[in-house]
């Protein structure tokens, strides 16, 4: 069976977009892949984030995976600070990077560019996920649209210490979900909703309240003509409703302009809010019974023998190709 590797930040609060860009595409994929998702914590000290909400988000990250719909029957949840052997490949693979190449990121060229207090992490991050990724020997990796770069640069990263020290990793293919890649923000719709964004209003988190996320479906930019159809460059508003709709409901954005081609805005918007709001209600009573029931840390602390036999093996093959230790 084929491997399966992917992970998330726990930073911002998970939205609907990362639900229908992410998640979703591994639970849908748990079966078919032998599946390991991780809580990417490591990347989440590019930048300052106070320890104790951290640690919080980092257990409700784990909580969430479960409510979506992770088994771990099928899939392999894991904590990625709780694996040293990340950060100890990391630095192999910092060492096997051109500079050129780090600087070719396109989040760190947005996010440095005019800033010189950005830090050294910001710029190797990718390099760590290249190490997340090609330690496990991960065949496919879910990946969101702007993320496609740094599995391109695993990739590189792979076939180049290949090259120099023999076969030791496995070239990882990237797994984009045609439809509902990218969800955008509610009041501006030419941009992706992020979890991290300050405008509550253009957001949907998935642990807020079901009644005000109604309410942001509703508010949602449009435009004037009155015509429900799938058109992102003309009606990006509509658009986005129409990919949120279809993908919390599992049938085609064709389907679902069918459904709705005699309907005005006033009651397409109602219908998505209500769907919306279903959903973050079934989501939340599951999130909540899973964080009460106490389950997290004996799942974990089963997944960790697992994952770091599986990266000690990799890691001391490494070492020995490379020349270090004794």
């Amino acid at each position: 069976m084929k491997r399966l590797l992917s992970g998330i930040k726990p930073t911002g609060e998970l939205t609907i977009g990362n639900y229908i860009g992410a998640l979703k595409q591994f639970n849908e994929m748990q079966k078919e892949y032998e599946t390991f998702v991780f809580v990417a914590d490591l990347h989440a000290l590019t930048v300052y984030n106070d320890p104790k909400e951290l640690k919080e988000k980092i257990r409700n990250l784990i909580g969430i995976y479960l409510a979506v719909g992770l088994n771990p029957e099928y899939t392999t949840l894991f904590i990625q600070s709780e694996n040293m052997y990340h950060a100890n490949l990391g630095w192999v693979f910092e060492c096997n990077t051109y500079m050129g190449e780090a600087a070719r990121m396109t989040q760190y060229k947005e996010k440095s560019k005019n800033n010189e207090s950005v830090s050294v992490g910001l710029f190797t991050y990718p390099m760590l996920m290249a190490s997340d990724i090609l330690m496990y020997d991960a065949d496919v990796v879910p990946v969101g649209i702007d993320q496609k770069q740094h599995v391109e640069l695993a990739r590189n990263i792979a076939e180049r210490f290949n090259n120099k020290y023999g076969e030791t990793f496995k070239i990882p293919e990237p797994v984009i979900p045609k439809e509902g890649a990218k969800i955008y923000d509610l009041q501006d719709p030419t941009k992706k909703m992020s979890k991290s964004d300050d405008n509550e209003k253009g957001c949907i988190k998935l642990l807020e309240d079901p009644k005000s996320a109604r309410k942001k479906i509703m508010s949602a930019v449009t435009d004037s003509e009155a015509v429900v159809k799938y058109d992102p460059e003309n009606k990006p508003g509509i658009s986005n409703l129409l990919v949120i709709y279809s993908s919390l409901k599992d049938i085609s954005i064709e389907d679902a302009e069918k459904e709705f081609e005699n309907s005005g805005y006033g009651d397409f918007k109602k219908r998505v809010a209500d769907v919306v709001e279903e959903f973050l209600t079934n989501l939340q009573e599951r999130f909540n019974k899973i964080m009460n029931d106490g389950v997290v840390d004996n799942l974990l602390d089963k997944s960790n023998e697992k994952v770091r036999k599986i990266a000690e093996d990799k890691v001391k093959e490494v070492f020995e190709k490379v020349g270090v230790g004794r």
